[in-house]
């Protein structure tokens, strides 16, 4: 039996709290700008609600590769018209650094301390929508110890497409039954089985992604389950992963 040597993690929602530091960051913004009416909590899940539909050009190959924060801008500008404060009359440069609120996500408690122990016995990376200076800036904020970034900017896709799992395992020299994805979303968990690879659900409250439907059946028959980042690594001690020929 190989063993597995690579951790793969998704990061938004599972590595790093996006809900709370978007919706922390905006409420500044609409302070400064005195927007305060304007429901913080509800235009972050209205800003990211409008991924999926931004991204899917990109997965049917019907618009080139954009990245992450090309299609954040796009759908900030959207949500700003939305709730009634139009784009063009806010300054520039307070829109771009709203915009990188994305690369200033804070992580969950156990995050940090989590992948450092991960470390200890495998190559920790992200697998994520973000592009790579997106992932550096977060990482170098949140104090994440990865290994090695991967960005959608190097595979030029985004998940659940199979290539992005099949390049990130190539980048690091493993077969897919070598790596395992670790994630708070039972899509990209699936997508990474079909792929080959080993799974691990973190159960992330308040973790679900407004652009996907809330009303799925959770799929479940995944290789590990854990509440955090620290107990996966108990888990990982006690019952290593191995993966099949």
């Amino acid at each position: 039996m190989a063993k597995v040597e690579v951790l793969f993690f998704d990061v938004l929602g599972t590595v790093v709290d996006w809900r709370g530091s978007i919706a922390a960051q905006v409420g500044a913004f609409f302070k400064r700008h005195d927007a305060l009416h304007i429901d913080a909590d509800a235009f972050a899940d209205a800003w990211v609600g409008r991924y999926g539909a931004s991204v899917e050009p990109i997965r049917r190959g019907q618009r080139p590769f954009a990245g992450l924060d090309q299609l954040n801008m796009e759908n900030l500008q959207a949500c700003l018209n939305a709730f009634g404060l139009p784009p063009s009359a806010l300054p520039g440069a307070d829109l771009q650094d709203l915009n990188r609120a994305w690369h200033r996500l804070d992580p969950w408690p156990d995050s940090v301390q989590g992948l450092s122990k991960l470390k200890e016995r495998f190559i920790v990376a992200p697998l994520s929508d973000g592009n790579t200076r997106l992932l550096v800036d977060m990482a170098k904020h949140a104090g994440l110890p990865w290994d090695t970034i991967l960005g959608a900017d190097i595979s030029k896709a985004y998940k659940p497409m199979p290539q992005v799992y099949f390049h990130a395992c190539e980048l690091l020299g493993v077969a897919p039954h070598q790596a395992m994805l670790v994630a708070a979303h039972d899509y990209d968990l699936d997508a990474a089985r079909q792929c080959g690879l080993k799974t691990a659900y973190i159960a992330r409250t308040h973790a679900h992604d407004p652009s996907k439907d809330p009303a799925g059946k959770p799929l479940g028959g995944w290789d590990y389950t854990a509440g955090d980042l620290v107990e996966l690594a108990g888990i990982l001690e006690q019952r290593p992963p191995r993966g099949h020929r």
